[in-house]
Parts: C-alpha cells; structure tokens; sequence
C-alpha cells in the first residue's frame, strides 16, 4: 500500500526498482553486464499486469489557465493524507502519476487503479483542479515544478539536444503498461517473442492512441508530439537496442554504453559528464551498484526491461476512463496465446519498413507518430489487432464494460482511421469537432 505522495515516476531514481540501489559496492564492466542481465529480464509464465497512468493538472474550470506552484503544493498535500493501492508520484512539471501494484488479472489491476483516481479527484476537486488525459500539454509552456539536484541535473543533460528533453519532462503524460517478460522457452509468450513484439506493435499503439498535435495551442504536425520529443531526445537516451539476437545481452550493451546523465553527491550541484558512457565509467572510475541502479532510471527506451517489460509508447487518453482501453487491448495482444500470434503474424510485415534504424528513429516509428492510422499499413494493422484484443478480452475475464469500452475506441477511431489527436485537430481543420469523452476544449 501506498500512503503517501512522493517525488518521482518516470524521471527519478524511483522509476527503476532494483535489490542493489542503495549498495556502494564498486561494480565492474563484467559485473555490470551479469547484474543487468539478471534484474532487467525475470522470465515466467505471464501472470500479472500494471499500468502507469500520467496525468496533467489543471484547473476545474478553466483548464486553459496555469496553476500555480502555491496551489500545486496545497493539493499535493491534501493527498498525502489519502490511503491509495498505488504508488502517486509527482514528475518534474507537477503532472502525477499512479503505479499500480502487479496485479494477477486485468480487471483486478482496472479495478485498483479506478478506485485510486476516483479518490485522487475527489481531494483534487476540492481544490478546484482536475486531471487531463493528453500526452502533451496543448497550451502551456514548459514550468518545472520539482526543485532538486537531481532534476538540475537531468535539465542540464538534456538541454544539449535541444528543448525536447524539457517538454518531456514538464509537460508530458502518458499510459504505460507492465506485462511479465515471458517464459524462457520459445513460443508466443517466451520472452525472446514478447519482446520483439512489443517494438513492432509499438508503432501500432503509438498511432492508434496518439493523443498530443498540439503545442501553444497550435497544431506541430505530428499526431503524437509526445512521440516526436522521445526521437528528438536521441538514441543513447531514448532508444532501443538493436533487437538481434538475445534480449538480455543486447539491453546489457546498451546500458553499457549509454551515456551517464550525471554524477550524484550528497552536497552541491551533481556534476553532469558530457559523453561518459558508463562502459567508459567502470574503466576510469569506481562506479556502484547504487550508480549502475540509478544509470538504469535515466534510460527512456520505448519498451524499458524491469524484470518485466513497461511499454511506454502510448499518448495519455482523453476522458476519466479513456487509459482503460490501452491497457486491455496491450494486455489482450502478449497474454492470450491466439492474440498474441494474429499481432505478431499482423506486425512481421511492417518489421521491415524500421530498417535499418532501432525505435522510435526509424521510419515506421516516425509515420506512426507523424500520420497515425492515416498510414494504410498502420491502420490496417491496427484493424487486425484490435479485432484480436476485442476476441481475447472475454477469455482473460474482462468486464462486459471494458469489452465494450474497446469496441467503442474501435468503431470510433481505428476502423475509421482516427485517433484521438483528430478530435482536437478537427475545429483547427474546419470541421465539426467528433470529440467523445474528452478533457480538452476544442
């Protein structure tokens, strides 16, 4: 249980859970490699789920207008005092964020989460805020609201490819879903599967739940900006591993040779190296297992190895309930064993359109966020692997109302080729708005 609210998610040395993150035991390169290999993927028949869901705050009633440090930290507070299932976080700009425990079915995770929110709105709604379910803030210029060396750093770090890193951390949100890494032997639900699945479905699920066209209240020309930020933060950060060969050796490269974001120390300013990678690090210096646990918090890839796997791909939706659907339809497509083989036979073709480049910066990665499903492969594929989800979700025990949920996301955006991003495009094009559910107005 959860009880309180705390600094972190996604940006912080809380985004990555490991058994060493406090251990000052100096690592090795060959060390590290073993450690990596053994935490990042714990292999098993599929059994629980989780989501994180990000979220925007706003005010009630004008959600145009920017709140202020002094009333964020006044609602922040209220919610201290509130007994939550989930971990409730705060990210760098002040969006909050919940994390579920593993659950052992999709309905009982829906079910945590759900009963969270409606608790986290209630204390919010007194205060006269509400939550925004948009991968991007559509109005407001980047703010950062945590003010500690850490989040110096990370700004620091990332303001050496430009604005992007920023915006990813202070204006934000999304939907992630954790599913187990898989069983250790081949199959649909082995691991080796599962992860490659998870990075060519993912261009999938980038297009059919992009939720971020606009920026300063002005179309970007991107579907999913959010998506577009993650490419122009960069590879070292933000990337995959090439997915060759084993998942486990190839993740340990490459978080061998990413680049260390920066050095903590307990007084001062954390120093911020400029191209040490950590490789580089274990051979010139003394890094821990409390650095190498921390180095692992500050990769971003698109699919992220934490013992399980977190698929962090997906724009957060519009409405209270619209996260609901991404996690059904991801959670349908890698554990039902019929699913999980239509996805991976639908996706195998579009493998070839990522070469030679590894996610998000590849061409498919790219028109997923650039078009959505105005791609005709994409939304072709789309079609495919929501009709896939929406026949699963009754043998995964899916409530009538979630089942119902997926058809409606279907019928309304992927078998006509939309997302949500056309919701807030269509006043923009000239056209009547067809928004259903939404947080935003047009």
């Amino acid at each position: 249980m959860s009880d309180s609210i705390s600094d972190g998610g996604d940006c912080t040395d809380g985004s990555v859970k490991t058994d060493f993150s406090d251990d000052r035991t100096a690592v090795t390169e060959a060390e590290v490699e073993a450690l990596v290999k053994g935490i990042c993927f714990k292999t098993g028949p599929p059994r629980t789920v989780g989501v994180e869901v990000e979220w925007l705050v706003h005010e009630l009633r004008q959600p145009q207008l920017r709140v202020t440090p002094e009333r964020l930290e006044a609602a922040y507070a209220a919610l201290r005092t509130v007994p939550l299932g989930s971990a409730l976080t705060v990210e760098p700009g002040g969006q909050l964020e919940l994390s579920s425990p593993p659950a052992a079915s999709l309905t009982e995770c829906i079910c945590t989460v759900s009963a969270d929110l409606d608790a986290v709105r209630t204390v919010l709604a007194r205060q006269g805020l509400g939550l925004v379910g948009a991968g991007h803030d559509p109005w407001h210029t980047p703010r950062r609201f945590l003010r500690e060396p850490r989040y110096e750093a990370m700004e620091r770090c990332l303001d050496r490819t430009g604005p992007a890193g920023r915006h990813m951390m202070c204006s934000s949100a999304s939907v992630q879903v954790c599913l187990d890494a898989g069983h250790e032997e081949p199959g649909p639900l082995g691991h080796v599967r599962r992860w490659w699945l998870a990075h060519q479905l993912g261009p999938v699920l980038v297009a059919a739940f992009a939720n971020s066209p606009l920026v300063d209240g002005r179309p970007t020309g991107w579907v999913s900006t959010r998506q577009l930020l993650w490419m122009e933060i960069g590879a070292g950060r933000a990337g995959a591993p090439p997915l060759a060969g084993d998942p486990r050796a190839s993740w340990a490269r490459h978080v061998l040779d990413a680049p260390v974001m920066c050095l903590r120390r307990d007084g001062g300013p954390w120093d911020v190296p400029d191209g040490l990678t950590f490789r580089e690090w274990t051979r010139s210096g003394s890094p821990t297992r409390a650095d190498l646990a921390y180095h692992l918090t500050t990769l971003f890839p698109p699919v992220r190895p934490r013992g399980h796997l977190e698929l962090r791909m997906i724009d957060a939706q519009p409405g209270d309930d619209g996260w609901i659907v991404p996690l059904a339809v991801t959670t349908a497509l890698f554990d039902d064993p019929e699913a999980a083989e239509t996805a991976y036979r639908t996706v195998k073709p579009l493998a070839e359109r990522a070469q030679p480049r590894t996610a998000p910066n590849n061409p498919l990665w790219i028109d997923a966020a650039r078009t959505g499903l105005g791609d005709p492969e994409l939304h072709e594929a789309a079609v495919a692997c929501f009709t896939a989800a929406l026949e699963a979700l009754p043998r995964l025990g899916a409530a009538r109302e979630v089942v119902a949920a997926v058809a409606a996301f279907t019928d309304r955006y992927v078998r006509r080729g939309r997302c949500p991003a056309d919701d807030l495009l269509d006043p923009l094009r000239g056209e009547p708005s067809r928004a259903h559910g939404k947080d935003i107005p047009a």
